[in-house]
């Protein structure tokens, strides 16, 4: 017998469980797959593009389970992103570089369950798709399999060949670039990047190339305000920030970061939605509303050139 599925699940969903009970899902239960409540629908890249034409800012958090993801659907989230930062905002980890695909997976998988409307974009950890353009496809179709509308893949230009292998074949991609956290051992620490006239050609460079390549998103992590303006305007997919400005198409904060959990120093970029709020309900309704309506990131959570 094949195994119950939810209303809501996406039909990729449905096919990939439905490996296990050696039975064909009938036909109504397919599209049952895609309906996911009245009056709502997946956000998907067409969504995206809407509204960066319409400019309608595009709320983005990290989420790692079920329960926060149906959360974030009743507060109005557009995009989940199942991050490797889970490695420390979950795991306890120093870095995202330990986390391993299958913990992808399972996080992805996790947070699908509950999700009914969100796109949900999950990383490509370190050491899973850098080796060749194939190995990146490989992880990408079992992180779709899991649940995920969309992958990212760090790096620039350089990684626009795996972006184009992979939309290709059907994947879409979300490029992150500016600061890499699998690179951050490169860098050598957290640092602010594309100042100077320089830097911020090469990154405006690293951008068109995904774009030309086909990427649906472009994600600037720690760039200066400015120079996030400027890509945005260059591009005619959408980009989110974290840390690049106001300007940006959308924004995407880790979970953790914005509900103050971490004790001490925060980065610039963050702020503690969980302030002046009764629930965690309230908070991320308010940080979609700030996103929404541009009052966040304010002048002190961006960077100068």
């Amino acid at each position: 017998m094949a195994p119950a599925i939810k209303p809501g699940f996406a039909a990729g969903q449905a096919l990939h469980l439905n490996r296990f009970s050696g039975s064909l899902v009938p036909l109504f239960a397919f599209f049952d797959c895609l309906r996911i409540g009245k009056g709502k629908t997946l956000i998907t890249v067409n969504t995206l593009r809407r509204m960066k034409a319409e400019g309608e800012k595009i709320a983005m958090l990290t989420c790692y389970e079920a329960s926060f993801a149906a959360l974030m659907n009743e507060a109005g989230v557009d995009m989940l992103l199942v991050g490797d930062s889970l490695g420390m905002a979950v795991q306890g980890q120093a870095s995202t570089l330990p986390v391993s695909l299958a913990d992808m997976c399972y996080h992805t998988a996790a947070v699908s369950r509950g999700n009914r409307e969100a796109m949900i974009v999950a990383d490509l950890p370190f050491g899973a798709y850098q080796q060749s353009k194939e190995q990146a496809f490989a992880a990408s179709a079992e992180l779709m399999a899991a649940g995920a509308h969309m992958v990212k893949l760090e790096g620039g230009a350089f990684m626009a060949e795996t972006t184009r292998f992979l939309q290709q074949r059907g994947i879409p991609v979300c490029a992150h670039i500016g600061l890499t956290p699998q690179s951050v051992n490169a860098f050598g620490g957290y640092r602010v990047q594309g100042k100077g006239d320089a830097a911020a050609e090469a990154l405006l460079a690293d951008a068109k190339a995904h774009e030309e390549a086909g990427a649906d998103v472009v994600l600037m992590e720690c760039v200066p305000a400015s120079l996030g303006k400027r890509v945005t305007e260059s591009l005619s997919c959408p980009t989110i920030g974290i840390g690049a400005g106001v300007d940006c198409d959308g924004q995407v904060l880790v979970m953790h970061d914005m509900l103050g959990v971490f004790p001490g120093k925060t980065a610039k970029f963050v702020r503690n939605f969980m302030q002046g709020q009764s629930s965690i309900q309230a908070a991320v309704t308010a940080y979609v509303a700030a996103v929404k309506d541009k009052s966040f990131p304010a002048a002190e959570h961006t960077f100068a050139g």
